[in-house]
């Protein structure tokens, strides 16, 4: 490595705004509601670039009160821009003070912006013999680069790349980095509202600069133009010099690099983790020790080694890091014989700083005077310690029990099994009785677990993780976070015990039971704590009733779906497979054969210099912000139908994906022990109310081609003495969302059991029911259902063969047509803005912090969710309730047939031969009478020897 001092400028607004979109569709809301997506984003950057590059000198640098100079050059410079959305003024605050507290300087000037800022740092630097690289997404810097001053570009995905000269050079195709300034005022810049050229664009500009060199001379020599360009650019020669002048990043702001005050330095560690706990930000402070070398300050230390302070901080005396240099997150390590003092500054409480009585119970005399005191209590939270995460193949370690604060017991169990399963017949009258209530996190697994010892857990239950889901969908629902967040609680880590992930990991088995004791016990100690928490919360958010009634009956119907698991022909999967592999070797040739040349199709850059570079498919390709061609399954869809070879591509990735996704790996996923598939349903994850299937998940194989619908094949029944049955909801949103609004002439339509889309067909294009075209219909069920989610004339257009103007037009008669619809979605929105969230039939909330928000793309995304939830939301609810009954129906006639599989708004049954008229009538009618709304409920039920013949 050289020995020149490096500096990186990092451009503060540029990472915040990046930060914040990353995560605008699953954005990260804390317990108080805050969106701390920005904070977040930001920090992770920040703490990535100082991972992977330990630089000697660092500062970030913000924009305060805009450029005055520009502003007055040209009044409507950076006009145009949406407000700031509020998740990023919420932010700013809370990183300064992170930046504070890390003793990284903050450089800022009123009147300046960070651009201009971070170039006077760079050039003054590069005065003083340093190499200065400025953290930056934004192209406008690259004219500042130079010999010594590089742009630091963090890149989709992942990762940074540096441009030097030649970088920027070719990235431009332009001989001095100067010229970017040129290239700007040229074809302007519309976020910055820089007005350019008229009719110059980014490969007139690159022309133009190839042929002229600067804006200077090609005013100076607009009589070689011709044509339309010569009379614009004549015409706007004022024009132009000023777009070049309020593109030039100033070099003379009022501020100085005094080296001293840029230098990397330790950290207020206290501070950064008392407003990271704020933040309720528990894997970004992790991420932070890492980054400075204290990883290990908050682990649990030896009593032999502790000392306390006299303000109750916890010492822990270990090895320091070795000096930088030596290693990735070693900044400020000392030499690695010297001692050093590491002060845990986390304000949480933990087990070593808060009193408890936990004990393991002895096999025996002690055992059976346990379970007889746990037989008289009314409420008891147990949670199972097991040898795998695997529920199928896990074997109990032991079980901890609490029914009072701060107390608790673990019972280890004999890896014997016989002796295990006497031990289990002891916890049976526990488990099986009917009036003591079972609390736990995420039981649907412990339900699982003791279902292989053939113990059914009975009683009302209460689960953590799902009255949370409820309470927050937004958060995370696991235990540690709901302890931090909640009880300023942090528990022992697991790795703590076993180890981290690796051949070297322990089971739990073979930690000592000392340890056993203290950690599974503490689990189950904190989870009553929550529920007790938890209890007063969901009152308050009317969502007791949507937890007693649906989630946790749902729960365990879903343990038994899961265990159930379904039967799969590999065979099958093993011959489709090879017709795949023919199937894409085909497309292969079709491919190289229309470009002219082999080449890597899966590869973004290749793929998009043959469409777009050789073959020019059209005028103006969009780029990513790493500068290569988008070739993103929704850019390129939009051309298919315009050039055969994009469509061959899609084909080809289609086909890929399905090949190595299901295909290839559904046969690794059968469980060897049962010969069955067996997925996991998650009742925690859509904020929508939605199920989500994993391991393998089967909500999302594709069912628009043939190929991905012959994957369905595949599912099958146990034997020959079973069929599949699949019951499927017919258009159960639209007819949802005709209830909701009170839409008469849909209502009518569904009432009087009329295909909906012709239909709406035959009122919006004015023709009669029975001359409605192929097309007419297809397009009215484009809108039909785009409409949930808020389709634009632009959307319709790219789906439809329809112009926008043709689109604008339809979406107004539909409107017309439906004019309720309009008034539900307009109420919707306004009830969102007052009340924050909206709600489904049975009241499940979807909490909406964006509604109000003055920035229009935000509040645009958060309105069509304000829409589409409580319509996405109650049928998730409805068919949770057909769910619950069949279940219940099932049980109660003691059926050989079992419920097997839920997707979207599809049930898949085995059902026994001997019982197939009775169940297809059980099914139906719990099914249509699963919730009452002002449409029927419609389900179409398909029988065959294959889920694919069945649906």
């Amino acid at each position: 490595m050289s020995d020149q001092k490096r500096l990186f400028l990092v451009d503060a607004y540029a990472l915040i705004f990046r930060g914040y979109y990353a995560f605008i569709k699953n954005p990260r809301i804390n317990s108080k509601g805050t969106d701390t997506s920005a904070i977040m984003g930001f920090m992770n950057s920040l703490l990535d670039v100082i991972k992977r590059e330990r630089p000697d000198h660092l500062a970030v640098c913000f924009d305060r009160g805009g450029s005055v100079d520009r502003v007055e050059m040209f009044e409507a410079y950076k006009a145009n821009r949406d407000e700031t959305p509020e998740a990023i003024k919420i932010a700013v605050p809370y990183i300064e003070q992170i930046l504070k507290a890390m003793h990284i300087p903050i450089m800022v000037k009123e009147g300046f912006e960070a651009d201009d800022v971070i170039g006077t740092l760079s050039k003054q630097a590069e005065k003083e013999g340093y190499k200065t690289f400025m953290v930056t997404p934004d192209k406008d810097f690259a004219q500042l680069v130079s010999d010594n001053i590089f742009m630091y570009r963090p890149v989709f995905g992942g990762g940074y790349e540096t441009w030097g000269i030649e970088e920027v050079k070719k990235k431009f195709e332009i001989e001095d980095p100067l010229q970017v300034i040129d290239f700007l005022g040229m074809m302007g810049d519309s976020s910055d509202n820089i007005p350019g050229l008229p009719g110059v664009g980014e490969k007139t500009a690159k022309k133009l600069l190839t042929e002229y060199g600067s804006m200077e001379n090609l005013l100076a020599n607009t009589h070689e133009l011709k044509g339309k360009m010569k009379e614009n650019i004549e015409a706007n020669k004022e024009l132009g010099m000023l777009s070049k002048k309020l593109a030039t990043i100033m070099l003379d702001v009022p501020v100085e690099f005094d080296a001293k005050d840029f230098e990397l330095d330790q950290p207020d560690i206290a501070k950064v983790t008392e407003i990271f706990e704020e933040l309720e930000f528990r894997q970004l402070l992790v991420n932070f020790q890492k980054t400075f070398s204290f990883e290990n300050e908050t682990k649990i230390a030896e009593p032999s080694s502790n000392q306390t302070t006299t303000e109750g901080q916890k010492i822990e005396t270990k090895k320091p890091a070795s000096k930088a240099g030596a290693g990735q997150f070693s900044l400020f390590g000392g030499d690695e014989n010297d001692n050093d003092v590491i002060i845990s500054h986390s304000s949480r409480n933990t087990a070593e700083t808060t009193s408890h009585f936990y004990q393991s119970i002895a096999s025996g005399m002690a055992t059976k005077l346990f379970v007889q005191n746990l037989l008289k209590q009314t409420s008891v939270c147990f949670d199972t310690e097991t040898t795998s995460i695997n529920p199928i193949t896990a074997e109990l370690v032991g079980i901890a029990f609490s029914w009072e604060v701060g107390k608790g017991y673990y019972l280890p169990f004999p890896e014997n099994k016989d002796e295990a399963q006497v031990l289990i017949e002891q916890l049976r009258p526990f488990f099986e009785n009917d009036a003591i209530q079972k609390v736990g996190q995420n039981l649907k697994y412990d339900i699982k677990v003791l279902r292989k010892y053939n113990i059914k857990v009975k009683g009302t239950l209460f689960d953590t993780m799902l009255a949370h889901y409820l309470i927050n969908p937004d958060m995370r629902h696991n235990m540690d976070v709901l302890a931090e967040t909640y009880l300023n609680y942090t528990p022992i880590s697991i790795e703590t015990l076993i180890g981290k992930k690796g051949k070297n990991q322990l089971t739990m088995r073979e930690v000592p039971l000392e340890k056993q004791t203290e950690y599974a016990v503490e689990d189950a100690d904190i989870t009553l704590q929550l529920k007790e928490h938890f209890e007063k919360e969901l009152g308050e958010a009317n969502t007791q009733k949507l937890f007693d009634e649906i989630e946790i009956p749902l729960l365990r119907v879903l343990a038994d779906m899961e265990l159930e698991g379904i039967n799969l022909d590999e065979a099958f999967l093993n011959s489709l497979s090879k017709q795949l592999d023919s199937d894409i070797k085909t497309l292969e040739s079709n491919i190289y054969k229309e470009a002219g040349e082999e080449f890597n199709i899966a590869s973004p850059k290749q793929l998009g210099d043959i469409l777009f570079e050789k073959l020019k498919l059209i005028d103006k390709p969009k780029k990513t912000k790493t500068g290569q061609y988008a070739t993103s399954e929704d850019i390129l869809s939009y051309l298919a139908k315009d050039h055969e070879i994009i469509q061959h591509i899609l084909d080809y990735r289609g086909l890929a994906k399905l090949k190595s996704t299901y295909v290839d790996a559904l046969p690794t996923q059968v469980e060897p022990s049962t010969g069955r598939v067996h997925t996991d349903y998650m009742q925690t994850v859509a904020a929508t109310g939605r199920l989500s299937s994993n391991n393998p998940n089967l909500q999302n194989i594709p069912i628009r081609t043939e190929r991905g619908r012959q994957v369905r094949k595949a599912f099958i029944p146990r034997d020959e003495n079973y069929i599949l049955l699949a019951a499927d909801y017919s258009q159960i949103e639209l007819r949802i969302i005709a209830a909701l609004s009170k839409e008469e002439n849909m209502i009518n339509a569904f009432k009087h059991g009329e295909d909906i889309h012709a239909s709406t067909a035959s009122k919006v294009f004015n023709v009669p029911l029975s001359e409605v075209t192929r097309e007419q219909r297809s397009n009215a069920k484009t809108v039909n259902f785009g409409i949930i989610y808020g389709v634009s004339a632009f959307g319709l257009s790219n789906q439809t063969d329809l112009t926008r103007g043709e689109s604008k037009e339809l979406i107004d008669t539909y409107y017309e047509t439906y004019p309720k619809l309009r008034k539900y979605i307009n109420d919707q929105i306004h009830f969102a803005r007052e009340h924050g969230y909206v709600q489904t039939v049975l009241g499940r909330r979807r909490y909406l912090n964006d509604i109000n928000s003055r920035n229009a793309v935000v509040r645009g995304a958060a309105e069509r969710n304000a829409v589409n939830a409580p319509i996405q939301g109650s049928a998730a609810d409805i068919i949770k309730i057909a769910m619950i009954h069949i279940h219940d129906k099932l049980e109660a006639g003691n059926y050989k047939t079992k419920m097997l599989l839920q997707v979207h708004d599809e049930l898949v049954f085995d059902v026994y031969k001997p019982e197939l008229d009775t169940i297809k009538t059980l099914v139906k009618t719990e099914m249509e009478n699963a919730y009452t709304l002002e449409v029927p409920l419609d389900v179409d039920l398909g029988i065959g020897n294959d889920w694919l013949e069945a649906h």
